[in-house]
């Protein structure tokens, strides 16, 4: 195999095939319109030749509040699933806005990285994640501006699932998705900018849930419950013991006059609408 630079480490026979001709004219065709308002489904097309995805959302994600949606192929009947419900406080208890929170800020993670150990036994994956029909879901994080992320979201369907071809291929690409949405974002980023400022930050119904009954540590192990965490997972989190967690739990319960997990969730879920409601005035 012939190389054109020892120090690049370019693969001068990939460069002349007839694949890489295609790939690079769509490549002009993207770097081209970086720029433009309609960068976004351009990439969309792009990505669904090289991944073979069923679903896409673009959205944005400054600090702690509520992600602003960019653009998505979400057909209007499955919108108010997918979307609304989303941008409504089920955000709050994603995977990757976790790991944004803890953060993430550029690369390519398969949700199942991210995900809590008792992701698909939690609520919000049983009262929304499931109802999407993904089996398995990627995102590519990109920094396009201070304390501002773009992440790409793919999702695949069960009968249609990710190849470990596609998920190298998106990984290999990633550097320069990333420097396209961090150019789209400079040229387009002031039309949304104000949009996002306004997204009044729904974290504040983490912060404030139970915030007269519970104590802040059980206010942080609540957090971890909701988001699927096991009592293993949870103590190895806080750096407290197994038992320390359940004794927390019990107390929790006990003070929201509650018997269970779902009953927890669906509290939380009642105290989200009601900020959401109160921050809309």
């Amino acid at each position: 195999m012939k190389y054109c630079s020892p120090v690049d480490d370019i693969d001068c026979d990939f460069l002349t095939n007839a694949g890489s001709a295609a790939w690079h004219k769509q490549l002009a065709s993207l770097v081209r319109s970086a720029g433009n308002r309609d960068f976004p489904a351009r990439l969309e097309l792009v990505l669904r030749a090289i991944a073979g995805f069923d679903t896409i959302l673009i959205s944005t994600y400054k600090g702690r509040r509520r992600p602003l949606l960019i653009h998505d192929d979400y057909p209007s009947e499955n919108r108010q699933q997918a979307i609304d419900r989303y941008l409504s406080g089920a955000y709050l208890l994603d995977p990757f806005f976790t790991a944004i929170d803890a953060g993430l800020n550029s690369g390519v993670y398969r949700l199942r990285e991210l995900a809590p150990d008792r992701f698909e036994s939690s609520d919000y994956y049983a009262h929304y994640y499931r109802s999407l029909g993904l089996a398995d879901e990627i995102g590519l994080f990109a920094c396009v501006g201070e304390d501002v992320l773009m992440v790409v979201s793919l999702g695949f369907q069960k009968d249609a699932p990710l190849k470990r071809r596609s998920l190298q291929v998106l990984k290999n690409v990633a550097p320069l998705i990333e420097t396209l949405l961090m150019e789209f974002w400079k040229w387009q980023g002031m039309l949304f900018q104000q949009t996002l400022e306004k997204h009044a930050p729904v974290e504040a119904a983490f912060a404030s849930f139970g915030q007269t009954l519970l104590t802040a540590r059980e206010q942080e192990i609540v957090r971890l419950l909701l988001a699927g965490h096991s009592t293993k997972s949870a103590a190895r989190e806080l750096d407290i013991s197994d038992g320390t967690v359940k004794v927390h739990r019990k107390h929790i319960y006990q003070r929201l006059d509650i018997s269970s997990q779902s009953q927890l969730f669906q509290l939380f879920l009642e105290h989200v609408a009601l900020i959401s409601r109160q921050l809309r005035g």
